[in-house]
């Protein structure tokens, strides 16, 4: 999706957000081939699918495998679409009632959810996110007009590129950590047969399929949730409630049910947030919410009324979408077994080649690409020691929003911070992000007192 953004610069509004919202729901169905075939998950939220998509497939059931995880996402995916449709509105109105102090708590809310939600260290998690917020002040301040942090360079007095930082940050860096994998490109199964599950394989799986689709859904209102945690979540109920849990890892299709309808569940889910409240609640909804500015619009609560088909548009797109990615998933199977083969040396370069050319043909300003190259290699760098660049992008995006409502609170409250507490919506907000920074610190409390301990009884 980052190396699409460029794209999204030459096409009508309602075609870019048509086209990035298919590519991330189609993500999420395509990743499951790769995981259930080559043990190679396509997509970071297909990574649970390999522990039982692929031993499916060495017990010769890689068609039911790949089938259930079709059938599967189409119907979650369905049901997200529905749930999208239902609670937006209600949630936008609710929304009108947000002054700059709401706004102000609710993006807190958003960075630190997506925070404690991290995969790992929650302090650099959090460090990647406030350098995030520095970057996207560097520019000419939108209040006052003077400029921040440019060192005198005229490429940035407009502040540093949405397109070159994501394609650099999200699309460079991961060539760079790839060259460093050797990958084995073996694809177990040769030829598919029998695609469809059994009536057996419906019965195992029917219970997991809709679990999934609830989890998925309402993780992906959260922010900091998606199709990464949704999947991880549904495998971890699946194996619970399961009656023979020994079973997964070994070939238990629930495993495959259950976490490819999460992911794509998550996927309507998270476009709830960006419509109602303009928040977008994880990186990739953030590069949605980029393909948005682009086009010179803020989604927000305003934007069914203001501009309803770039709501309804989507929504109409992903259920032709569902349909289209079923027959493509099913019976084109043949043909993505062939494209695995292709050698990532060959690959890598290409793909290179299209995030320099996008990033130029946007300003077409050769310092764009050399800002890309430059977050690339920042990328690479962060990612070897551990911080993620999601919630840096987040930071990024709603850095603008964040000054801009902190600074207008205070011009309402001549400078007193009161306002954000007087306010009840800002103030339970508030109240969230202080119950997550004590979860967050809780557990490194005990660490020090563990150690502590020890070193006392030494």
């Amino acid at each position: 999706m980052a190396l699409l953004l460029p794209t999204t610069f030459y096409v009508p509004p309602v075609s870019a957000i048509i086209m990035y919202a298919g590519v991330y729901y189609g993500a999420m169905y395509g990743g499951s081939t790769t995981s259930i075939l080559v043990n190679i998950p396509g997509e970071a939220a297909s990574v649970v699918t390999c522990l039982d998509g692929y031993q499916m497939a060495r017990q010769g059931r890689a068609g039911p495998a790949l089938g259930i995880a079709a059938f599967g996402s189409f119907i979650a995916g369905t049901f997200s679409v529905v749930g999208l449709m239902i609670l937006t509105i209600p949630l936008a109105e609710f929304a009108l009632k947000f002054g700059p102090p709401e706004y102000f708590s609710l993006m807190c809310l958003g960075l630190f959810f997506l925070t404690f939600l991290s995969r790992g260290s929650k302090l650099k998690a959090l460090l990647s996110g406030v350098i995030g917020i520095f970057l996207g002040t560097i520019g000419m301040d939108s209040i006052s007009g003077e400029l921040r942090f440019t060192m005198g360079l005229l490429d940035l007095v407009n502040g540093i590129p949405i397109i070159s930082l994501a394609v650099g940050f999200f699309g460079v860096s991961e060539i760079l950590i790839n060259l460093e994998k050797t990958v084995e490109q073996d694809v177990f199964v040769k030829k598919v047969h029998s695609l469809f599950p059994t009536i057996q394989d419906w019965i195992a799986s029917i219970w997991a399929i809709l679990r999934g689709s609830i989890i998925g859904f309402f993780l992906g209102i959260l922010p900091g949730g998606g199709g990464i945690l949704a999947s991880f979540v549904s495998y971890a109920v699946e194996k619970k409630v399961s009656k023979h849990p020994e079973k997964f890892g070994t070939g238990a299709i629930e495993g495959v049910a259950g976490p490819e309808s999460a992911n794509n569940s998550a996927t309507g889910g998270s476009m709830i947030p960006l419509f109602a409240l303009g928040i977008p609640p994880n990186a990739v909804i953030a590069l949605l919410f980029s393909a948005f500015l682009i086009h010179g619009i803020r989604p927000g609560p305003l934007t069914i009324t203001q501009h309803p088909e770039l709501f309804w548009g989507p929504v109409t797109s992903m259920y032709v979408g569902n349909v289209m990615l079923l027959i493509l998933n099913l019976p084109l199977i043949g043909i993505w077994v062939q494209l695995l083969r292709v050698p990532y040396r060959l690959l890598f370069p290409m793909i290179l080649l299209f995030a320099i050319v996008g990033t130029y043909a946007v300003n077409n300003e050769v310092g764009d690409v050399f800002v890309m190259l430059f977050f690339g290699i920042c990328g690479y760098i962060s990612r070897k020691f551990g911080y993620e660049g999601a919630p840096l992008i987040m930071g990024f995006i709603l850095s603008r929003l964040l000054e801009d409502s902190l600074r207008q609170s205070l011009m309402l409250s001549n400078g007193s911070l009161l306002i954000f507490f007087n306010h009840p919506i800002s103030l339970v907000f508030l109240i969230v992000v202080a119950v997550l920074i004590v979860l967050s610190v809780i557990p490194s409390m005990r660490k020090i007192g563990s150690v502590v301990d020890r070193l006392e009884r030494e």
